[in-house]
């Protein structure tokens, strides 16, 4: 059998698409308009149909509940905040920063319960994230890490260093210097996941209506081609899909990350490289991989393919290019060099949504109604339920802890038109690979490249 590509993501050809649920068929009203049926605006309608089971609230889906990235993601549900810890402390300082990443702690744990009373079966396992450095150069930006979160208030209770002994005892990466861990991290199968959680929120009431794809939305209004939605409350919960909105193109960036996965592979591989505990992995490069290993024993493993398609462009049901497959496949073995006769069996893309100021917010105009939540640059899996209960809690005017996070109502500028953000995009991620293979081939601090593509788009 063939190695599968696209088809959306694995995780759906595994858990099996759901049955199509109505499209829109001319106009309506609502109490409150979701646009995107992503987990974003799942997690929204959940939260409001919980506080107000009144409400009468309708989610527009372009394709089927979890098409995008909510169905595609590496299945990472940890409390890593998306966004630079010193954005956020430049407006709330560091009691700000500490809060946030708190309530992302508390969010996984929240999650988790959730599925338990919800009756979601997503393969979750809580047992935290590594961070593994390969090289000394990664070492060093490991460190460097852990001493800017300890600057904002973020120690060992988050995460710690662990030395080369402690990390081989857990999972054996090919040249493993020491890693990051954090105990606050769940491996999830995405599509289950986003699958129940449809599933809940329908149960609450909400109508969930596919196949109707929203062009433009305005205060009071959701508009596609089959009819126009009307509400005094819309929301865009549309993160990488945001530029498919009328006027929305240049607001959040399309990133493009793919993924692979193998076949189950056998007791003796398994025996070579540990991972009992089935943690979740990423490493410390500059174009950093992240994977886990799967409740059927496989590892999934993703990372940039193509970073970004001119005009923000996204893919054509998770296709992704052989040369992608392909760098993915060379990280799996440089990984994990007894996985070289390991069949791959599926490989996919989506895009993430990414600010320009690469800061997830959350945000709503109570004098339009207008509200949207995205911008998680790539560590949304977590975030989409903080971000989505926030957002909830916003537009029912409750005074809740969650309002005054520091991602609330920020506004950021908008991206460079065409072609300058094509090119600069392709000129960071081009930096980040020429540093990783400076400091692969043995630079002992990290290579100033990397740093010169943070600058260059404003990371």
């Amino acid at each position: 059998m063939g190695m599968a590509n696209g088809n959306v993501s694995f995780w759906w050809s595994q858990a099996g698409r759901p049955a199509p649920r109505p499209a829109l068929e001319g106009d309506l009203h609502c109490d409150v308009c979701i646009v995107g049926g992503g987990l974003t605006g799942l997690w929204t309608a959940y939260w409001l149909a919980h506080h107000d089971p009144s409400l009468d609230i309708v989610v527009l889906e372009a394709e089927f509940a979890g098409f995008g990235a909510s169905g595609r993601n590496g299945g990472w549900l940890s409390a890593e905040i998306a966004a630079s810890k010193e954005l956020y402390g430049r407006t709330h300082g560091r009691a700000g920063v500490e809060s946030l990443v708190t309530a992302m702690e508390h969010a996984v744990d929240e999650v988790i319960g959730i599925c338990r009373d919800e009756g979601v079966d997503a393969d979750i396992v809580k047992s935290g994230v590594l961070y593994v450095a390969r090289s000394p150069a990664q070492l060093v930006r490991m460190r460097e890490g852990l001493a800017d979160d300890a600057r904002w208030g973020v120690g060992e209770n988050h995460q710690r260093e662990l030395d080369v002994a402690e990390t081989v005892a857990r999972i054996q990466v090919e040249d493993a210097l020491g890693a990051v861990f954090s105990p606050h991290a769940a491996r999830v199968q995405p599509a289950r996941l986003v699958a129940g959680i449809a599933e809940a929120v329908e149960r609450r009431g909400v109508r969930i209506l596919e196949r109707s794809r929203v062009t433009r939305i305005d205060p009071g209004a959701a508009s596609t081609s089959q009819g126009t939605v009307r509400a005094p409350v819309v929301l865009r919960c549309l993160e990488g899909y945001t530029a498919s909105i009328h006027g929305q193109r240049r607001t959040w960036l399309p990133m493009n990350s793919a993924m692979i996965v193998t076949a189950p592979l056998p007791d003796d591989d398994w025996a070579a490289i540990g991972w009992a505990g089935s943690e979740l992995l990423g490493d410390c490069a500059n174009a950093y991989c992240y994977a886990q290993r799967t409740a059927d024993g496989r590892i999934a493993l993703g990372g940039r393919g193509i970073p970004y398609r001119f005009g923000s462009r996204t893919d054509v049901d998770g296709q992704t290019q052989d040369w992608t497959i392909e760098s993915l496949t060379q990280t799996l073995h440089s990984l994990f060099p007894s996985t070289r006769d390991a069949r791959i069996e599926h490989a996919w893309c989506g895009v993430l949504g990414v600010p320009r100021d690469w800061t997830a917010s959350v945000n709503f105009d109570p004098s339009t109604g207008l509200g949207s939540a995205g911008g998680y640059v790539g560590s949304g899996l977590t975030t989409t339920y903080l971000a989505g209960r926030t957002l909830a809690d916003l537009a029912l005017g409750r005074e809740s802890e969650l309002v005054s996070l520091p991602w609330v109502d920020r506004r950021v500028r908008r991206w460079e038109p065409e072609p300058l953000r094509w090119l600069g995009v392709r000129a960071m991620y081009g930096l980040y690979r020429a540093a990783d293979r400076r400091e692969n081939a043995g630079l002992a601090r990290p290579s100033r490249l990397a740093r010169l593509g943070d600058r260059l788009t404003g990371r």
